[in-house]
Parts: structure tokens; sequence; C-alpha cells
């Protein structure tokens, strides 16, 4: 919960019993025992006027769900699924219809040049210009 390794809880004792004294640190101890336990009894009773006010169909909600990215992302995940399936299939699609477009150049080609050889002309004229700068 804190995050807190064991030499450091050696290093806050020690740093305690140095502040404190020895007499003095299990009062010290209780104390903020009582204040964390009073936080955490505020924290839980917090979340269940919460969930009372907010009604039954917000009975599994969290306080991590109040994060406005977890909450979109709680609630939206299958709309993004979704959004994710259909850029899939459009770049699917202009691929198939590039390879159809090459195909369709390259036997137009063909068809007017019986000899075989491609001219880059005939290429050129039927593909659309492409300008960069155009957006």
């Amino acid at each position: 919960m804190f995050n807190i390794d064991a030499s450091e809880l050696i290093l806050l004792l020690v740093l305690g019993v140095v502040m404190f004294g020895p007499e003095k640190l299990p009062l010290f101890a209780r104390k903020a025992a009582r204040v964390f336990v009073a936080v955490r009894n505020i924290a839980n009773n917090a979340q269940t006027q919460l969930r009372e006010e907010l009604g039954p169909e917000y009975s599994d909600l969290k306080i991590e769900d109040l994060n406005p990215k977890k909450f979109v992302a709680k609630h939206m995940r299958e709309e993004i699924a979704a959004i994710e399936e259909a850029k899939r299939e459009i770049s699917t699609v202009g691929s198939t219809v590039k390879a159809a477009a090459t195909e369709a150049t390259a036997a137009a080609a063909a068809k007017n040049d019986p000899t075989g050889e491609t001219e880059t002309s005939t290429l050129t004229l039927l593909t659309a210009p492409y300008d960069p700068e155009a957006t």
C-alpha cells in the first residue's frame, strides 16, 4: 500500500527512536495507527455513501473508476474495439483496391501494346496525380 520495503522500515524505526526516544515511540505508534484507521473509515464511509446515492446501477463503482481515463476506457471498450476492427477492414479493402487498380493498369497497358512492352506514359496517364501539399 505504501510501497515501503524492509530497509526503509528499519530506517524509519531508527529515526523514530532517535527523534522521540524509546519511551514515547509506542505512544506515537498507537496514535498513528488510530489516525490511519480513522482515515480509512472516512474513505470507506464516503465510498459507501456514494454508492447508495448513485443507485444500484453503479453498485460496482470503485474510487479508481472516477479517474477520467479509466472511466472512458471501462465504458467505451466495446466501441473502441469496433473502431479498431473498422480500421483494419478499411486498410484491408484499401490494399485490395490498390492491388486491383495496379492489375487493371497493367492489363490496360498490355492491351494497348501487343508487343508486351509497357510505356510509362500510359501508366502515368492511368494513375491519379499526387499532390502532398493538398490537404
